[in-house]
């Protein structure tokens, strides 16, 4: 056999670039299941007051991988909770969601998003009152732009509402996550989330708003 010929030293050096092969396959393979992985995905991003209740309110959405709360739209490098919720940073309140768009269309997330909001208050929403509390939906490009635009036209030509819509749509600006306490407040802190959810009346007056309540087991 040819194998025979061959010195023991050649055999390992040729074991060694055997498995180096094997391992740098392995690599390229792992980089392309972490490409397709990320090209099934998308960002979404709202502001509707608290995103605590935000986040409750999407985390629930069969198609939504994950969702962040966090800070959008302001004047102010990592600004932190205090800052934000003091005002003046001019940053809102939001919640950056990951989707799966062949589960969830963006068309879906903002009727999810329609009827978790007043539609009607720009000077915050329930009883947090501020600009860091006002409704917005942030476009991350502009396809999601036209059909945030669409949808909101949709609504204002109904005939549904007296009132006028106020809800902004923006461009999505730089995104700085919120502190570590605040993610899945709702999971971290039931009792404490529920007091505050009840007590701003939330849920009553989105009832009284849409009609029906949204599920928020």
């Amino acid at each position: 056999m040819i194998l025979s010929t061959l010195s023991t030293p050649r055999l390992g050096r040729l074991a060694l670039q055997a498995a180096a092969g094997v391992a740098a396959l392995a690599l390229v393979w792992a980089a392309s299941l972490q490409a397709t992985a990320a090209e099934k995905t998308a960002l979404a991003t709202f502001a509707a007051g608290c995103f605590w209740c935000t986040e409750s309110d999407f985390d629930k959405l069969p198609g939504v991988l994950a969702t962040t709360s966090g800070y959008m739209g302001g004047h102010v490098e990592n600004p932190t909770y205090e800052q934000v919720s003091r005002g003046g940073t001019g940053h809102a309140e939001v919640v950056q969601i990951t989707y799966d768009p062949d589960k969830v269309t963006y068309q879906q997330l903002l009727e999810h998003y329609w009827h978790n909001v007043d539609p009607f208050d720009a000077e915050g929403q329930f009883c947090d009152r501020g600009s860091q509390y006002r409704p917005v939906i942030f476009t991350h490009s502009p396809e999601q732009q036209r059909l945030a635009e669409e949808s909101r036209r949709h609504l204002e030509e109904s005939g549904r509402f007296k009132h006028k819509i106020v809800v902004d749509i923006e461009p999505a600006a730089t995104f700085t996550p919120a502190e570590e306490y605040h993610q899945n407040f709702y999971k971290k802190n039931p009792a404490h989330y529920w007091r505050y959810r009840i007590g701003c009346r939330r849920d009553l007056i989105l009832h009284r708003i849409w009609g029906k309540p949204a599920d928020k087991s």
